[in-house]
């Protein structure tokens, strides 16, 4: 699960710190959260088309394109994910959250 950065992500206060630590630590005692990270806004986008790569400094423009972290679940379906997802939004607010499939392993 991702988390994108928007004009209303919320300012970091008490409560969303003692709800957000409760969270984690549930998951990870549950074995079900496997790693989490904050992603700086600054990144490098290469990208091909044909026989030309192109390079792209960030921070990006947009701040939708922008991720400001990512959550790494291990669950048994989808509806799990989205339920952890909702979760999530419920504690910091307004937002937009990604969930997409690891492949391999």
């Amino acid at each position: 699960m991702t988390t994108r950065v928007t004009e209303t992500t919320p300012a970091a206060d008490e409560r969303l710190f003692t709800e957000m630590a409760a969270f984690v630590e549930e998951l990870t005692a549950s074995g079900v959260l496997l790693a989490t990270g904050g992603l700086a806004p600054e990144g490098v986008r290469v990208s091909l088309s044909g026989d030309e790569i192109t390079v792209t400094d960030g921070p990006f423009t947009e701040a939708k394109e922008a991720v400001a972290g990512f959550a790494l679940v291990e669950v048994r379906s989808q509806e799990e994910a989205v339920e952890l997802a909702r979760r999530f939004r419920r504690i910091v607010g307004d937002g937009e959250s990604v969930i997409q499939q690891v492949f391999g392993g």
